[in-house]
């Protein structure tokens, strides 16, 4: 038996497919995954990700305790509520976890992580933490919802206290609101728009139920798996982990190279590797039949060999999709070993699919 939010019962209510994800039991499904992924593309879904380590930092150092445990820099980040996304690395400059960070002033920050890595973050984070003389207190007495789709925000607008509720339908993407007892984000998982709520554990399973009488479709991971690689999202364990650099999983985005005398954690082996070059993170369409698998072996002629971190078969394209770390060079096209069989697989630009649209030619 593994860990259970606390809206376990009501995904057996609901008639969920229960699986162990990282320690915790999850719904994979409740009946047809390939529903619950359009009814986010098109409508509305919830996802419960009470699984997720929500970690609030206090300190007069914090602001200098995160620029240095952190590849992006949090100094950008002025507005409160703003929210950034980032990797934290080791000292090799391998991904320990991605993250999301949400600014409330410079002495105070919250941290939403992994399920999976939440052990070995945590760790990392105190261990740190210590020199700067920061708090970190994990805040295991809260939920979390993503309410996610084109009709979310408006179907998940009568959990927000009406003093509250015009401020939290204002918000831009990527910033956050304090709503009386909610916490309100504009952040998801999914390539879709919506909210990410953060609430009391008590008050989750009423939660769940406004939103499912309002209309909202009750989803589980596997449709978020598929949202997430349609969108082009990473997934830890998948596209990177801790042997692998944010270069080499397309995050090179994520880091904050300037200013020049930041000293953040796995600065000095990223700069090497950034000095060297390295493969090429892109997105793949199989042109033949089968189904892209993480761990299949991409071919490239003349080139070497890649291969697939996330892939399966997406249910908005109707097309296997994969992400791929391949040789650098420029081409557009390669082959995937199926089985033993080489198939053609053409390399797009990426997202796949981004707020219900398909991004690349079919």
């Amino acid at each position: 038996m593994g860990l259970k939010t606390p809206l376990h019962d009501k995904h057996l209510e609901a008639g969920a497919r229960v699986v162990d994800f990282g320690g915790w039991d999850m719904p994979v499904n409740y009946g047809s995954q390939k529903e619950e992924h359009h009814a986010v593309r098109r409508h509305a879904g919830v996802f419960d990700v009470s699984h997720m380590t929500i970690v609030d930092l206090e300190g007069d150092r914090c602001q200098d305790f995160l620029r240095y445990l952190l590849a992006n820099d949090v100094a950008r980040v002025t507005e409160p509520g703003k929210a950034m996304y980032t990797c934290m690395l080791n000292e090799q400059g391998g991904v320990i976890d991605d993250l999301i960070v949400y600014f409330f002033e410079p002495t105070s920050y919250r941290l939403v992580v992994n399920a999976a890595t939440r052990e070995k973050d945590l760790a990392w984070i105190v261990k740190h933490a210590e020199a700067f003389d920061v708090d970190v207190r994990e805040r295991a007495e809260l939920a979390m919802l993503a309410v996610q789709g084109p009709k979310a925000r408006d179907l998940a607008a009568p959990l927000v206290d009406s003093q509250y509720r015009e401020q939290a339908l204002a918000l831009k993407p990527f910033t956050s609101l304090e709503a009386g007892s909610l916490f309100v984000a504009r952040t998801g998982y999914t390539g879709e728009d919506g909210w990410e709520i953060v609430l009391p554990a008590a008050d989750a399973p009423a939660a769940w139920d406004r939103l499912l009488a309002a209309g909202v479709q009750p989803c589980g991971l596997g449709a978020r798996d598929t949202l997430r690689l349609e969108a082009a999202m990473n997934l830890y364990g998948n596209d990177m982990d801790d042997e692998v650099s944010p270069l080499d999983a397309g995050l090179g985005w994520t880091v904050a190279w300037e200013p020049a005398d930041r000293d953040f954690i796995g600065r000095e082996p990223l700069e090497a590797r950034r000095e060297r070059g390295g493969p090429r993170f892109v997105g793949l369409v199989l042109e033949d039949k089968g189904v892209l698998r993480s761990h299949q072996r991409i071919v490239v002629e003349g080139l070497g060999d890649g291969e697939i971190t996330s892939g399966g078969f997406s249910p908005t394209i109707e097309r296997s999709i994969a992400l791929a770390r391949v040789p650098a060079g420029d081409y557009e096209h390669a082959k995937v070993d199926i089985r033993g069989a080489l198939k053609d697989v053409r390399i797009v630009k990426t997202p796949f699919v981004r707020n219900g649209q398909i991004r690349i030619d079919v």
